[in-house]
């Protein structure tokens, strides 16, 4: 039986004068207390049928309200906006992930996300069908039927496609096609990272006060720190680093270029030295604060073979180290060479008086 549009807001426990706020919020609360997958009785089915028919004639009339009735006082425009803003928080949030370099989240940035989300549809409640009531017909009530085998004859019994094994009558929601979704909102928001996030941490995009094309809920997003080619992230904000260099620039004392998070930094070379500590130049050790510092490894590499004019030069290199008439122009090194000496007139002495 159709229902007036009176007995309609009745139906669902209103005033004829309700907002559409107050409509879909009545209809959402009936279905959760008497949607037969929740509520077992007797009487749920019809009830439930009620609720969406008064739900489908209040549609139907096409009665559209102001979420403000006219004359509403101050008092009023706050406790409705109080009311949205408590069904906008209490909407599921929004769960994405965002890839950051190592870069990025020691100086923050700013990423823009996209996506879509799809509306239940509010006929069906997302079910993508609606309850008739009463048993189903190709079940008859059981919500399991006999498959036939290769020659006919009965064999095991499965689950009822119809009724999904429930064994109540239902049909497809003609709202949704049976996809059990109204509407898909595509948003697009740039989310600001700050700086010295690290991998793993979770970052809250409150949904309020949105705009059109934003997300309809929050957003909560977990951050994912890539890894990088060159540095390696320590606990203490330390950046460590290991670097191959020209073995012959290593000897000079060139001065070369090294890659820091702010990017390339020149850096004097120490043949005394393979470890150099940048200060101040690692990740952020907490949000706000100082950084950790970049540390360098510095590996010599020189070439697996020489060439002939290399070995020229290293031969020339060697003469002038040993000094004019075999005197060492290095201090250590004419140490060395004195101590070698002595030692070896110390066995020649040795082994003539053996002799």
């Amino acid at each position: 039986m159709d229902l007036d549009t009176d007995s309609a807001f009745a139906e669902l426990g209103l005033a004829s004068d309700a907002t559409e706020l107050e409509v879909k919020a009545a209809w959402r609360r009936l279905v959760s207390q008497w949607h037969p997958d929740r509520n077992g009785s007797a009487s749920a089915v019809t009830k439930m049928q009620r609720i969406n028919r008064a739900l489908e004639q209040i549609r139907r009339a096409g009665f559209r309200v102001d979420p403000l009735p006219r004359g509403a006082d101050d008092t009023t425009t706050t406790t409705t906006a109080s009311a949205a803003a408590d069904r906008d928080r209490q909407r599921a949030p929004i769960h994405r992930k965002v890839k950051l370099t190592l870069e990025e989240a020691a100086a923050g940035c700013i990423k823009v996300l996209r996506g879509k989300i799809c509306e239940s549809c509010s006929i069906c409640a997302g079910a993508g069908h609606l309850v008739l009531g009463g048993n189903c017909a190709q079940c008859r009530g059981s919500g399991a039927v006999s498959k036939r085998s290769w020659f006919g004859w009965p064999g095991a019994r499965v689950e009822c496609e119809a009724c999904l094994g429930g064994g109540i009558a239902r049909q497809p929601c003609q709202a949704c096609a049976g996809t059990g979704k109204s509407s898909t909102h595509k948003y697009k928001v740039s989310v600001r990272i700050p700086h010295g996030v690290r991998h793993g941490d979770r970052l809250h995009v409150d949904g309020q006060g949105r705009r059109p094309g934003q997300p309809p809920a929050d957003l909560d997003i977990r951050v994912q720190v890539l890894a990088h080619p060159f540095f390696e992230l320590d606990d203490d904000g330390s950046i460590r680093c290991e670097l191959p260099v020209d073995g012959f620039a290593w000897i000079a004392n060139r001065p070369i270029q090294v890659p820091t998070l702010a990017g390339l930094q020149p850096m004097q070379l120490n043949r005394e030295r393979l470890t150099y500590r940048l200060n101040g130049q690692g990740f952020p050790m907490q949000r706000r604060g100082s950084c950790g510092d970049h540390v360098v490894t510095v590996v010599p590499v020189f070439p697996a073979q020489f060439s002939t004019d290399q070995e020229i030069l290293l031969d020339q290199l060697m003469a002038g180290t040993s000094g004019a008439a075999g005197q060492a122009s290095d201090d250590r090194l004419a140490a060395w060479n004195r101590q070698l000496r002595a030692w070896e007139r110390g066995l020649a002495a040795r082994g003539n008086s053996t002799s």
